[in-house]
């Protein structure tokens, strides 16, 4: 999937690239239909070829790009020789159009269609993927935006990257051997690394005693090994060069979209600012290094140097050398040829978590509920779940609509899991016991032996998923229901 650069030069002000609809009596957007296939594709990946999966919209691979205040209008068709279903991450839909299967509805039968309409009230960089069982590591995703309104134009280039970790192996294969312990939970595999989080001080632990899995000690960064690292489906022994402005304003939207890899996004000798997490505005915090768990997304503004030059933008997986990146090629500037393979890159933490200020502002409502839940599991049997329990569309917690809950999560592991909510965006309010206001979200990184807190607000009725994206993590036990209740 190459994504064409965009040529489009506006600067979309700070105020009008809220994630909620607050821009009220404005005129509405007319809406454009999509027609999305998920089709079988063949991919070179470093001179080798692969057979994969794709989400093809209106012809082509370059993604979904919709404006803010349209209707979310698509006709989504099964071309694969399997059943399949698309969620739309990011956006907040009526539960029946969420494309969960077992929560939200059925799967799409091969040759079968499904038309989706709704009021889409947020804006900013998502994105689309399977919900179906491994196909989201078959690359079965694609960039899903919404642009942000703005009355300020400046110069400034915009691209799109999306990130995938590759294997040749049958996705199925990986999981099985995975549960029949032959993964770094069986004692092979990836090496234990010291627990940054060793040693925090943390609430007490209601479950102490318990053997809910492998939570001392080491903690463990990668436990399947890749065959490659993509950026936009290319590697950096052919990465996509992006021509770009001398001195100008570039904004990189970048979506971490790989199955079990947090990346770190790298600018090199370029200080950037991140503008966005989730799709969601914060006040700009500027840095040449940025985390991206899996299935976060970083909206990232750049300045070049003016006159020529080359710029490469690395994305590494913590814990490991591998990377992807692009080029940022400004004038006559030389590409040189990149190594696929960097420096080692230390494990994700949350050291930048309590600085993001959103710029959303979510009324001051009291908590109606708090609830602890353990993040468990990862023994050599590789079932993972919730307070000791592996699930799947079992309700973990209900709620009543009207109502602010927080949720903290311990992670009882020895892994980071990326936890999404669908439905709804929280806010992360505390890390072990530092409590803040901090930044809208979907997808929050829980560290090895450490808690976050989220706050969010019961304003969609359904049974809602909330699972690790860690995909093999999600589909050996990590997944479960946030259910809506009438009742006390």
């Amino acid at each position: 999937m190459h994504l064409s650069r965009l040529n489009k030069r506006q600067f979309f002000a700070l105020s009008a690239q809220l994630p909620l609809a607050l821009a009220l009596g404005k005129q509405a957007v007319a809406s454009s239909s999509f027609d999305i296939k998920a089709e079988s594709r063949v991919l070179d990946v470093n001179g080798k070829a692969a057979k994969i999966f794709g989400l093809v919209v209106n012809g082509s691979l370059n993604g979904l790009r919709m404006r803010y205040g349209a209707d979310f209008a698509a006709k989504l068709t099964n071309g694969l020789g399997e059943d399949t279903l698309i969620h739309w991450h990011g956006l907040t839909p009526p539960l029946a159009q969420d494309g969960v299967p077992g929560l939200s509805g059925p799967m799409l039968k091969p040759g079968e269609s499904k038309d989706y309409l709704f009021k889409n009230t947020r804006t900013g960089t998502h994105w689309m993927h399977s919900h179906v069982g491994l196909q989201e590591q078959m690359l079965l995703a694609a960039p899903l935006i919404v642009e942000e309104d703005g009355a300020a134009l400046v110069d400034e280039q915009e691209h799109v990257v999306m990130l995938h970790d590759f294997t040749f192996r049958d996705p199925q294969e990986i999981l099985s051997e995975l549960t029949g312990g032959g993964g770094m939970h069986g004692g092979h595999g990836a090496a234990a690394v010291p627990d940054p989080h060793a040693g925090h001080k943390m609430a007490a632990d209601p479950h102490a005693g318990h053997n809910m899995g492998a939570m001392a000690g080491a903690t463990h960064l990668n436990d399947i090994v890749f065959d490659a690292m993509l950026a936009n489906d290319r590697t950096l022994a052919d990465p996509e060069v992006v021509v770009a402005e001398k001195g100008g304003r570039f904004r990189l939207r970048i979506i971490n979209g790989a199955a079990a890899s947090n990346m770190w996004i790298e600018l090199g000798d370029i200080e950037g600012e991140l503008i966005a997490v989730d799709g969601n505005s914060i006040r700009p915090v500027k840095g040449k290094r940025f985390p991206l768990a899996v299935a976060q997304r970083a909206d990232v503004r750049l300045t070049l140097p003016p006159g020529s030059g080359a710029y490469p933008v690395y994305f590494t997986v913590e814990g490991s050398d591998m990377r992807s990146g692009i080029i940022l090629r400004a004038g006559d500037g030389a590409v040189s040829k990149l190594s696929e393979k960097g420096d080692v890159a230390p494990a994700l933490d949350l050291s930048l978590e309590p600085q993001l200020v959103s710029i959303a502002e979510t009324p001051d409502e009291p908590v109606s509920r708090s609830d602890m839940v353990m993040l468990t599991g990862g023994g050599a049997d590789y079932q993972w779940g919730f307070n000791g329990k592996a699930m799947m569309h079992d309700t973990l917690l209900s709620v009543r609509q009207g109502e602010r809950y927080e949720i903290m999560m311990h992670n009882m592991t020895g892994m980071a899991h990326p936890m999404h909510l669908h439905g709804h965006y929280f806010r992360v309010v505390g890390i072990d016991n530092m409590r803040f206001k901090g930044a809208l979200r979907d997808t929050v990184l829980v560290p090895p032996n450490s808690m976050v807190t989220i706050q969010f607000d019961a304003d969609n009725p359904g049974n809602w998923a909330f699972h690790c994206h860690h995909l093999y993590h999600m589909n050996s036990g990590m997944m479960a229901a946030i259910s809506y209740s009438s009742g006390a």
